[in-house]
């Protein structure tokens, strides 16, 4: 495999596996409609690699557009991280998700199908098992969903098995990705949520970086070690070298591999915001604040199927995460607009 579609590619966890990709000596086209992300991140990428990157300013539901992009270069898989991610929103705007992401991912799917290529790597999450009976999670644990994004990205998983079993030339990985945090080392690529962030460790470096005033913990009465929600946080360089495993992987293989991305280890909210003053130097003022619905008490990944398989497992732990997340902040207080 040389050349590699990234549709999503300027995003948060996009933006990271492009670096690792151009590392790894792939010739890559980049195809995103920049509605949650920014063409800031795509230089910075180009500077981190010293190489050049063609980009394709398009909507994956643009038929003709993919069209275009398979007769002129000869892709011989696809990395799909396009898609809308806010769970809140969703559950607001849901025929937002199922057109973007659903229809979205339908769109690409027949693009893929007209010009012959049958390898693809998709991005899923943790959010397909719902409200788990037990941790850690396990890839044979029965799948549901709370929300709207989640079972977005259920629906997709469903119609990517359906594929496969119609058509044996098919080789697709399912990645279920637990927390993504961090940033790149260097600080120039990094998450950069429009408007209030929707997750808690970009939430915690605005409010380190005077940006936020406060972060608001919603619930401490949860069955947990401190009552605060527990996750299962994983540096985004981590989680990028999964996607290039995966690649690896479905070479020869073909039929669909479904494996969980996290660290196995769950941290609680008070933990991450004690980590973070650590690294930062910072305090980080919070209230507690009542529970969400839809929020569950605590969820982490058993990783060991992609440790056997894939040969991968997360390397960068707790510090590194906080560390980078808030260098990357520190750097870029208003996120990439602080280019402009």
């Amino acid at each position: 495999m040389k050349t590699i579609l990234v549709t999503g590619g300027a995003g948060y966890i996009g933006s990271h596996t492009v670096v690792e990709l151009l590392f790894a000596g792939y010739n890559l086209v980049i195809i995103d409609n920049l509605c949650n992300s920014s063409c800031v991140a795509l230089e910075r990428v180009e500077k981190i690699s010293g190489r050049a990157l063609t980009f394709v300013k398009a909507d994956i539901r643009d038929a003709e557009a993919l069209d275009q992009i398979f007769s002129e270069h000869a892709v011989d898989a696809v990395i799909h991280f396009a898609g809308l991610k806010a769970v809140g929103e969703s559950t607001q705007v849901p025929l937002n998700y199922y057109d973007n992401n659903v229809n979205g991912t339908l769109v690409l799917l027949q693009a893929m199908q007209r010009a012959g290529v049958f390898k693809l790597v998709f991005s899923s999450s943790a959010t397909v098992y719902g409200d788990p009976a037990e941790v850690p999670i396990r890839e044979s644990f029965p799948t549901s969903a709370t929300n709207p994004y989640g079972r977005s990205k259920l629906m997709i998983e469903e119609m990517l098995k359906d594929l496969s079993v119609s058509d044996s030339r098919w080789g697709i990985v399912l990645l279920r990705y637990f927390n993504p945090v961090g940033a790149h080392s260097s600080g120039l690529i990094g998450e950069d949520p429009q408007g209030i962030p929707n997750n808690l460790v970009p939430y915690v470096s605005q409010v380190a970086v005077g940006k936020l005033q406060e972060l608001s913990v919603f619930g401490d009465d949860y069955p947990t070690k401190d009552g605060t929600g527990v996750r299962d946080y994983i540096h985004v360089v981590d989680l990028a070298k999964g996607h290039l495993k995966s690649l690896d992987r479905i070479k020869e293989d073909s039929g669909v591999l479904i494996y969980n991305l996290g660290t196995g280890t769950g941290y609680s909210v008070l933990e991450i915001i004690t980590a973070f003053e650590k690294v930062s130097g910072q305090s980080i003022g919070y209230k507690i604040a009542p529970r969400r619905s839809g929020d569950i008490a605590e969820c982490w990944a058993d990783s060991d199927l992609a440790k056997k398989e894939l040969k991968w497992q997360a390397e960068l732990g707790l510090d590194a995460m906080m560390r980078d997340s808030w260098n990357w902040q520190n750097k870029n207080p208003q996120g990439y607009q602080s280019d402009h």
